[in-house]
Formats: structure tokens, sequence, C-alpha cells
């Protein structure tokens, strides 16, 4: 989404009063490097949408590479695997392992530590993730499993 029709619907959203009304489409044209280091497609968020209860983005992460290890103290999250094998490590010191696949559904609780990898070395996966944070970046933790 170009940072013009952000602006646009921040500015329409602050002009009608009945933004609970309104109806705000996003379209991302690049990503943007998050905290725990993945490659976001910003979709809904307070900032884009003016959301307050929630934010949802396309996550990707490139082949072999790893998130760094984080959590959302407060917020829950919910994500969809549209395409790939991710192994996630999490739990206190990361000690606990599971494998999502295509078409998996995940919730993490909050404040859960995780990390998740791309277990492919030559293909891409992509997630649809949503959290009860509409600002999104902003209540994210970096964690030292050490």
């Amino acid at each position: 989404m170009s940072s013009l029709n952000a602006q646009d619907n921040k500015q329409d959203n602050k002009q009608d009063s009945k933004q609970d009304n309104k109806i705000v489409t996003i379209r991302p044209d690049a990503d943007t490097m998050t905290r725990q280091n993945l490659p976001y497609f910003i979709g809904i968020s307070a900032e884009t949408a003016g959301s307050k209860g929630i934010s949802m983005h396309l996550a990707t992460i490139p082949p072999g590479a790893s998130a760094e290890p984080h959590s959302h103290p407060d917020h829950e999250t919910a994500i969809y695997l549209i395409k790939g094998q991710i192994e996630t490590r999490y739990g206190e010191e990361l000690k606990h392992v599971v494998v999502h696949e295509t078409g998996d559904f995940i919730f993490i609780p909050p404040g859960v530590p995780h990390q998740p990898r791309n277990l492919s070395m030559t293909e891409t996966a992509y997630a649809i993730v949503a959290r009860t944070d509409p600002n999104d970046q902003e209540k994210v933790v970096l964690y030292d499993p050490s």
C-alpha cells in the first residue's frame, strides 16, 4: 500500500464521525521489516484502518529464515498458514517445538515466547497473522531464551 493511500484513509477516518459504518480496504504494495525480523505486508491496524481491537497482516518468512524470539505480552495471536512448513519453538527457554503445515490454524496465547522458522531452504512461507492489538508492533517484546 502506498503511503499516500494510507494518508488518505487516515484523513477520511478523521472526517467521518461514523467510522464504524465505513469499510476500509488496504492494498499493501511493499513489505515492512518488523521488530521480530519478519517481513510483513501491513494490513489492518489502528494506523491504516482505524481499528480499535485487532490487527491483521500478511507475514512472509524467507527460505531457511527465522524470526527473532519474541512474545506479545497482553495479546492473543491467531495465524493461518497459507503456504509452507514452519517449525515454531516456544515456551520457557523455547524448549517446546511444533511443526505447522499449509492450511493449519495456529493460536498463541498472550505472553508465550515463540520463534517461527521456515523449514524450506527454497520457498518462502506465507501466513495471515491477526492479533488483538490494533497497534501490532508496539507490544512486541524480544525474548532471550538463555
